[in-house]
C-alpha cells in the first residue's frame, strides 16, 4: 500500500476542490461575515505566503490569541500546513499564566483578536520570544504606530497562491495547554497524524455522527482543546460552518442557531443548559437543531430530557480531555437497548459512554491492580491510543501522569460489562466523609433535577467529625431564590441518594464561578467557603 501521510493538508485541500461553495458565516461586533469555504481556502494561502515573508519555518510557533472567528479559522489550518505549530492561547487565563505559556512556547508570532488587545498589553512587554504580533480584525484596526501588524493588510499585499510543503506526519501541528487548575498549565503537542486519525475518529456515525449537510455551530472555544476537532472535522466533510465570536449569551446563540439554521452544537454544559433555559421560557424553537454535542463536564439529566422532551433535540454525552486531543469517550445507545426501557436508556446516555474507535480506556484501583468492567469497581480512569499525550510538552514532570504506556488522567471512574464508562469524580474533588466517597458529580447531577435549580457545584470542606462532608452551592432559576433552601432540596434528593450523601448544608448563589473554559471552578468555591461554619443538627 502507498505509504501516504497523515497530514492536515489533505482536509485543506479536500476543502477546496469538493466543498468550496459550502458557507462560513462568522459572527462579529457589526453582524454577520459570510464567505464560502472557496474564500477561506484562498485566504488560508494568503496568511501562510504573510507569515512566510514574515520568517516562520517549520516547527516555529505561532500563537491565536482570538474568539471563534473566520479568521480564527484561516489561522487553524496556515498555520499547521505550512509547518508551523498552531498554539491556541487560552484567553480566559490569569495574566501572569498568560505570559508564562507564551514563553514557554517560545512563540515567535502571535495572531490578537482586536477585541483583546487591551489584555494582550497587559501582558506584551513580558513576553521573551516573541517578534511580531498581528490584530485579527478589521482593515485599519491594528495600532500601527505602537508595533502591532494589520492582519487584512498583510493579507492583502501576500502572494494567492502558496506551495504547501510536504509534511511527515509526525511533524508537531497543533500545541494547546491544560486549564492550569494547579500549578503551571502543561502544555500538550499533537502530531497531524494524531489530528487526522482524531477527525476521522469523532466524525463516525457512532460518534459525532457529524454529516456534509449539518449547519455546524460550534459554542466550545478555538483555544480549548481544538474545539473539540470541529474545525478540522467541518473542513474534511464539508459542514456549513457558523462562528459565534465573543458573545455566548443564551439570546445571541438561540438567534444565530435560528437565522443559520444551525443543526449540530457542540458546547460544554454550562453554556447549553443557559440556552435551553431561555429557549423554554421564551416559547422559542429551534426546528433546524437535531443535536448538541456535551462535553467538558457531566451532562445534567434535566438537559438530556428537556431538550428532547420540549425542543426534539438529542443531546449526545462526551468525555475527553486536552490530553487526548479531546476525544475519549461517546455515549449512544447500541441496537441491542433500543428496546430498553426509557429509564434504563437514559441511564446509559447519562454516562460518559464507550471509547472512540482506536482509543483504549482502563480502570486501576489504588493497590495498582486493573479493576473489572463490572460497572461498579471504581478506580482512575487511564487512557492510551494514537491521539493521547505520550508526554507533556518540555516539562520535567511528565513522568508522574503515565502508568508505563497509560496516560494517567485524574478521573474516577467505573466500566460496565459493555464498555461503557461512568466517571464518578475527579480525584481531588471526591467528599471523603467518615472513610467513605460521595461523587460530587453524582450529587450535583440530583440537585439539578431539582425543578427550580439553574446549576449545583457541590465541594468538599472540612469536618470535626466525618472529616469532610458536601456543601451544596446552588443557583436558583430566575425569580425562584426564595423556594431554594436546605431542608427543600434535603427533602428533594431523598430517595435519589443516600442519606449520608445529603449535604449538610446548602447556600445560595447569584452564579457558579467557571474556569477558563466553562467548567464549575470548584478550587475557588473550596476556598471560599473553607471555614464554612456547619449547622449544629442535621
Amino acid at each position: 500500500m502507498m505509504q501516504w501521510p497523515l497530514v492536515l493538508t489533505h482536509f485543506l485541500d479536500r476543502a477546496r476542490r469538493l466543498h468550496h461553495r459550502r458557507p462560513i458565516a462568522s459572527r462579529h461586533a457589526g453582524g454577520v461575515f459570510r464567505y464560502s469555504f472557496g474564500d477561506w481556502a484562498g485566504r488560508v494561502d494568503r496568511l501562510a505566503a504573510a507569515l512566510t515573508a514574515l520568517g516562520v519555518r517549520r516547527g516555529d510557533r505561532v500563537a491565536t490569541f482570538g474568539w471563534n472567528t473566520h479568521r480564527h479559522f484561516e489561522a487553524y489550518f496556515a498555520i499547521p500546513c505550512m509547518g508551523a505549530v498552531l498554539h491556541t492561547m487560552n484567553v480566559r487565563l490569569f495574566p501572569e499564566q498568560l505570559a508564562w505559556v507564551f514563553n514557554h512556547a517560545a512563540d515567535r508570532v502571535v495572531l490578537v483578536d482586536a477585541t483583546l488587545l487591551p489584555l494582550f498589553d497587559r501582558v506584551r512587554a513580558q513576553l521573551t520570544s516573541v517578534e511580531h504580533v498581528i490584530v485579527m480584525g478589521e482593515a485599519g484596526e491594528a495600532p500601527i504606530d505602537a508595533g502591532y501588524l494589520d492582519y487584512e493588510t498583510l493579507l492583502a499585499g501576500a502572494a494567492d497562491r502558496f506551495d504547501w510543503p510536504a509534511l511527515d506526519e509526525e511533524e508537531a501541528a497543533a500545541l494547546c495547554y491544560t486549564s492550569g487548575t494547579t500549578g503551571h498549565p502543561k502544555g500538550v503537542l499533537y502530531s497531524h497524524r494524531a489530528l487526522v486519525l482524531h477527525t476521522l475518529g469523532i466524525a463516525l456515525t457512532d460518534a459525532f455522527q457529524m454529516r456534509e449537510r449539518d449547519v455546524l455551530l460550534s459554542i466550545v472555544p478555538m483555544f480549548h482543546a481544538n474545539a473539540w476537532g470541529l474545525p478540522f472535522a467541518a473542513a474534511m466533510l464539508g459542514c456549513a460552518v457558523v462562528l459565534p465570536g465573543p458573545h455566548l449569551q443564551p439570546k445571541e446563540l438561540a438567534d444565530l442557531i435560528e437565522s443559520e439554521k444551525v443543526t449540530f452544537v457542540g458546547g460544554v454544559p454550562t453554556i447549553v443548559a443557559g440556552l435551553y433555559h431561555h429557549l423554554v421560557q421564551e416559547g422559542r424553537k429551534v426546528p433546524t437543531l437535531r443535536q448538541i454535542i456535551v462535553g467538558g463536564s457531566a451532562l445534567p439529566r434535566v438537559l438530556l430530557e428537556g431538550f428532547e422532551r420540549e425542543l426534539g433535540v438529542e443531546v449526545v454525552h462526551a468525555w475527553g480531555m486536552t490530553e487526548l486531543a479531546p476525544a475519549g469517550s461517546v455515549s449512544r445507545l447500541r441496537g441491542e437497548m433500543e428496546h430498553w426501557s426509557k429509564e434504563a436508556q437514559t441511564r446509559v446516555r447519562l454516562m460518559q459512554g464507550t471509547p472512540f474507535p482506536l482509543v483504549e480506556l482502563r480502570i486501576v484501583r489504588e493497590d495498582g491492580a486493573e479493576a473489572p468492567w463490572d460497572g461498579t469497581t471504581a478506580g482512575e480512569l487511564q487512557a492510551r491510543g494514537p491521539w493521547v499525550v505520550r508526554q507533556y510538552y518540555n516539562d520535567p514532570e511528565s513522568d508522574l501522569r503515565f502508568d508505563g504506556e497509560w496516560f494517567r488522567t485524574g478521573d474516577v471512574a467505573a466500566i460496565d460489562e459493555l464498555g461503557y464508562v461512568r466517571l464518578v469524580d475527579r480525584t481531588k474533588d471526591m467528599v471523603k466523609s467518615g472513610g467513605e466517597w460521595i461523587s460530587s458529580v453524582d450529587l450535583e447531577n440530583a440537585i439539578m433535577g431539582h425543578p427550580q435549580v439553574a446549576e449545583a457545584a457541590v465541594v468538599a470542606i472540612p469536618h470535626s467529625k466525618w472529616t469532610e462532608r458536601p456543601l451544596a452551592c446552588v443557583v436558583p432559576r430566575q425569580g425562584k431564590a426564595a423556594e431554594i433552601t436546605r431542608d427543600s432540596i434535603r427533602a428533594f434528593l431523598k430517595g435519589r441518594v443516600a442519606d449520608w450523601w445529603l449535604p449538610d448544608d446548602v447556600v445560595v448563589l447569584e452564579t457558579v464561578p467557571k474556569t477558563s473554559v466553562g467548567k464549575f471552578d470548584k478550587k475557588v468555591l473550596r476556598e471560599r467557603f473553607k471555614d464554612y461554619a456547619w449547622p449544629e443538627a442535621v
